[in-house]
């Protein structure tokens, strides 16, 4: 395995450090790249066979040693070489023992540099269809949830205070929507990922006959690149990537937040599932929610990546430059901690158990109708500034008297404006929800609505 090594150090009259190989070597972590790697390998030679660059035989001989390779790997059977710095450099080692010197001609009208950054971009489009497709998931649990308790009312808040009565639907349905635009971003991520930089070299082109049309139909990029010097050192596409999974984080942390805070004595509108919530290791008593905990913690991680990569990228001038090796670990990182917060939390959401009565009587109180009895005097010709005084005066009154605005008396509402007549005590947390039946409002029949378009969207 020494040998290829060697070969690439003839230029050197010493051999490399071993703290310098291993500071530089990245192979117990870009291991992960194997598949892609090897199926990137297998097509450039088949492009280098049909090209006439090698021969046809060569080629085959070379696919079918790649192939045995790939089953190597997945069997446990190929124990990897840190020596051999990366993953690219053991496959090709392990190629050389197999098959023997014709394992040289694989490299030939390619450099590392467009190889790894055809491998990550591979790696990049599969982690975009697994994270839409997870996305779809974690949607999907959020409409049953909404459906199983379409008619279910809790308080909605601004500043964490109690405002408005809403439907849990509808709370419900704007987490669909963030998510929504989560999925749409990764979309938008996919168009610029899928294009193929092999064929670049180390970033001046090759001086070979290559059909790089033919390797993006075979590897299934839509386009090739245009430029082999920002083909070989463009990172944009992890970048982009870091970015909408740290909004989706972002999404996810704010969901967990409510839980966490529905789920506590003091609200009581949820109770999380025992498969999902952990014990104290001293009070008997607690029910954690450290699935929804953990979410809002990891959103850091997720977020430091994104900051990492932007770091790394900030100063490089063209083309390839070690500092790019960097970009692998945090990419894994966030990759793999966004697919496993969005499948546990899928699960979470689906078992949630909803506390509807409890719900219902905290969107009841601490005075949730004020702005309905502003738009009742409204509705009976008070400009709104007015209107709005004098429910805020009312509110004080009923707060001095300790009482509900339901319980004081209609003289107490007339003696601020003669507009209030016994029709204000028809204002209920019900008809609140029923008078916001503008597009994009909670009236039942909106929600209903909006459930059916979210559907829709699913399905597309």
């Amino acid at each position: 395995m020494a040998g290829i090594m060697k070969s690439l150090r003839s230029r050197f009259q010493k051999e490399a450090n071993k703290a310098v190989e291993n500071y530089t070597a990245s192979v117990s972590f870009d291991h992960r790249l194997y598949r892609q790697d090897i199926a990137s390998s297998i097509a450039h030679a088949r492009m280098l066979g049909r090209q006439g660059i090698i021969t046809a035989e060569e080629a085959e001989l070379i696919v079918a040693g790649l192939i045995s390779i790939r089953e190597e790997i997945e069997c446990g059977d190929l124990k990897l070489d840190q020596a051999l710095e990366d993953i690219h450099m053991n496959i090709e080692s392990r190629l050389f023992e197999k098959i023997g010197d014709v394992a040289g001609k694989l490299h030939t009208a390619r450099s590392r540099n467009d190889q790894v950054a055809t491998d990550m971009r591979l790696f990049a489009k599969e982690a975009l269809s697994e994270t839409v497709k997870l996305l779809r998931e974690f949607q999907r649990a959020l409409l049953d949830l909404a459906e199983t308790n379409a008619e279910v009312i809790i308080p909605g808040y601004t500043h964490l205070q109690r405002a408005q009565p809403v439907l849990l639907a509808h709370h419900l349905l704007a987490y669909f929507e963030m998510f929504q635009r989560d999925v749409e971003r990764f979309g938008d991520c996919l168009k610029r990922t899928d294009v193929l930089p092999l064929g670049s070299g180390a970033l001046a082109g090759v001086p070979y006959p290559i059909d790089r049309e033919w390797i993006a139909r075979e590897l299934g990029f839509g386009q090739i690149s245009s430029n082999s010097l920002d083909a070989v050192s463009d990172r944009d596409f992890i970048i982009e990537y870091q970015a909408a999974a740290s909004l989706t984080m972002m999404h996810l942390s704010r969901l967990a937040e409510e839980i966490i805070l529905w789920s506590s004595a003091e609200f009581g509108f949820v109770e999380i599932d025992d498969a999902y919530a952990t014990s104290s290791s001293i009070m008997p008593q607690k029910k954690n929610p450290d699935v929804a905990e953990l979410a809002r913690g990891k959103t850091g991680r997720v977020y430091g990546n994104l900051l990492a990569i932007l770091t790394t990228m900030k100063s490089l001038p063209l083309a390839y430059n070690k500092d790019l090796q960097e970009d692998k670990e945090g990419f894994f990182d966030t990759v793999d901690t966004l697919h496993s917060t969005l499948g546990v939390f899928a699960g979470l959401v689906r078992t949630l158990s909803v506390n509807a009565g409890r719900a219902r009587r905290a969107a009841g109180e601490s005075y949730t109708l004020a702005t309905d009895l502003a738009d009742y005097l409204v509705k009976k010709g008070a400009p709104f500034r007015e209107a709005h005084s004098i429910v805020g005066k009312l509110v004080r009154h009923a707060v001095n008297q300790e009482k509900s605005l339901q319980e004081l008396p209609l003289a107490d509402y007339q003696s601020l404006s003669p507009l209030f007549g016994e029709d204000v005590y028809s204002i209920t947390v019900e008809s609140s929800i029923d008078a916001r039946d503008a597009p994009g409002g909670t009236a039942p029949r909106q929600v209903a609505r909006a459930l059916k378009r979210a559907r829709e969207r699913l399905q597309e």
